[in-house]
């Protein structure tokens, strides 16, 4: 019999006075902490189990009475810092329904923290070994599966941690030798614990910065930079938001790598058509490369940095 989990969540989350709103459902273990963690926030939770809400009293917790499995939530589209609850998508019958309804009541700066159980497990393999499945009313994934259903519901990064059950080494040679492999000491790791965000990091600081009606405008003018609308004019609405909004050089880096479809195409209509910025847009592109993930948008950019350099020096 699988071990019931540790509820240790928590670990994701830095504690703090913002006036954050947090929502559990039905893992109501974790309010007591997280009431000491987050004296300021509004504290949300959601129970099909009445009695269960008066073992948590005086903790200025709203509780609602529902099945989150069966009634959709009864609170505003982006509207909590955090959604918190362990085991989730177990029950659920369409779990990717439950983890892309879930992320729109989060805020676009967001975390959804969860867990699963590993169906890989040692003690879920020797179960298979033997002819016998036990899960017949829950849904166990792994860890692939479980990071592609999260990326498909809307969520942009996620990250893992495991609490392990570790087997005999007997056992563990048996299912080695049985041809399953041990990649990341998967088969140790009973539970993941999992948060996943609904932006990527430096889009979330940017995303808690600016407004959305600033980041829409933001995202407007670069697409019309990068398809050549109007360049003149929109490079020059450009450079007076930048001004205006206090915009500087990193996060609009991060922004531009984010948002713009043709990197190297938006970059050459800015260099053409910016004279007094010309030194914030190698800020850009020198900020970019810092933070280049793939070999093939480090070249293009170094090309781009050189093809700068070259206009600085002509």
């Amino acid at each position: 019999m699988a071990e019931k989990i540790k509820p240790e969540l928590l670990q994701f989350l830095q504690p703090g006075e913002l006036p954050l709103h947090i929502l559990v459902v039905e893992s109501l273990v974790y309010l007591p902490e997280l009431r000491q963690m987050f004296p300021c926030a509004q504290i949300y939770a959601v129970t099909a189990d009445a009695d269960a809400m008066l073992d948590y009293p005086d903790l200025g917790v709203e509780f609602t009475e529902l099945n989150y499995l069966e009634a959709p939530l009864p609170y505003p589209k982006e509207f909590f810092d955090y959604i918190i609850s362990d085991l989730t998508l177990e029950q659920a019958g369409h779990p990717q329904d439950i983890a892309a309804g879930f992320s729109r009541f989060l805020k676009e700066t967001g975390s959804f923290l969860t867990s699963f159980r590993n169906i890989r497990h040692w003690s879920q393999m020797l179960d298979l070994l033997d002819g016998h499945y036990y899960n017949v009313v829950a849904r166990l994934f792994a860890r692939q599966e479980f990071e592609r259903l999260l990326y498909a519901s809307y969520y942009k990064m996620v990250f893992m941690e495991t609490q392990k059950r570790p087997a005999e080494e007997q056992t563990l040679q048996k299912l080695l030798a049985a041809g399953f492999d041990n990649e990341g000491d998967d088969l140790n790791t009973e539970f993941y614990l999992v948060r996943a965000d609904r932006s990527m990091p430096e889009m979330a600081l940017l995303k808690s910065m600016y407004t959305k009606a600033q980041r829409r405008l933001l995202s407007t003018y670069l697409h019309r930079i990068e398809y050549g609308v109007e360049t003149e004019k929109n490079c020059r609405a450009f450079w007076a938001f930048y001004r205006d909004t206090g915009l500087f050089a990193d996060y609009t880096a991060a922004f531009i790598k984010q948002a713009v479809f043709h990197p190297v195409r938006f970059y050459r209509q800015l260099m053409a058509e910016t004279a007094a910025e010309q030194a914030e847009v190698g800020l850009f592109l020198q900020s970019a490369m810092q933070n280049a993930t793939t070999e093939e948008e480090a070249q293009y950019l170094q090309e781009l940095l050189q093809e700068w350099q070259g206009m600085q020096n002509a």
